[in-house]
């Protein structure tokens, strides 16, 4: 009994290891988002429309532009246009109008702590 045990939990592992999380990027690379951000413990919502080459976010009656470049498939980094800040991005999964990614400054600064928070963006367009 403890063998077929410890060869199920055996297999269950081997199994598990091998799942990688579905990421269809390409699809993602333009269009229209909405996503959920929290500002002083409130959730709300923002829109951005990415093209080859510009993302244009609108949130909180604010208009920010970034320019993209994409490193492959399912990694980018937006570089605000005034400020120059860059955020790296990258898509860790999707569905079939969605992908969740990770997102940290793209410019490591030794005087701060990495932050890697997660987001999802739904395609709307």
């Amino acid at each position: 009994m403890i063998k077929y045990t410890l060869l199920t939990v055996a297999l269950c592992l081997i199994l598990g290891s091998c799942y990688e999380p579905e990421r269809d990027c390409e699809k993602y690379k333009t269009g229209t988002f909405k996503f959920n951000y929290e500002v002083e413990g409130m959730t709300k919502e923002g829109k951005f429309t990415r093209t080859k080459d510009y993302s244009v976010d609108y949130y909180d009656n604010k208009i920010d532009s970034a320019t993209v470049r994409w490193f492959n498939d399912c990694e980018f980094v937006l570089q605000d246009i005034n400020s120059k800040a860059a955020i790296h991005y990258k898509i860790i999964s999707t569905t079939d109008s969605s992908y969740t990614f990770q997102y940290k400054t793209a410019v490591k600064d030794p005087n701060k702590q990495l932050i890697v928070k997660t987001g999802t963006a739904i395609k709307i367009d």
